[in-house]
């Protein structure tokens, strides 16, 4: 039997996953989130696409992630370094031990890859 290893980040027709900033780390706003995980591989392997409306909250990463903004525009801002501003086509990596902020200016939807 044939088993196809190309997977389209696709998501019409799948209902996403609601979610928000975790408890204690909202610092503006009220930030709604939306996920579709359409793939979840051995090793702690995830890709999909998420989206959120604006806000900005505090983050700590643990995880590698590959991000690709898709629509809108975020700052991301690292504890004692640089704020980025990303926007459509920008695509960058979030290395575990990264904390800052990120504050969704308009609503930003990313397509992702995290390696936990």
């Amino acid at each position: 039997m044939y088993v196809s290893h190309f997977r389209a980040i696709v998501i019409a027709g799948t209902n996403p996953e609601a979610g928000a900033p975790a408890e204690g780390r909202l610092i503006s706003g009220d930030p709604k989130f939306r996920t579709w995980n359409v793939e979840e591989a051995e090793g702690g392997i995830y890709a999909g696409m998420w989206e959120s409306t604006p806000g900005k909250w505090r983050i700590e990463y643990d995880e590698w992630e590959f991000c690709h903004i898709l629509s809108g525009v975020s700052v991301v801002a690292e504890d004692g370094g640089e704020a980025r501003t990303v926007r459509a086509g920008d695509s960058f990596v979030l290395r575990p031990g990264f904390k800052g902020t990120w504050e969704v200016v308009e609503t930003t939807r990313k397509e992702y890859v995290v390696r936990v």
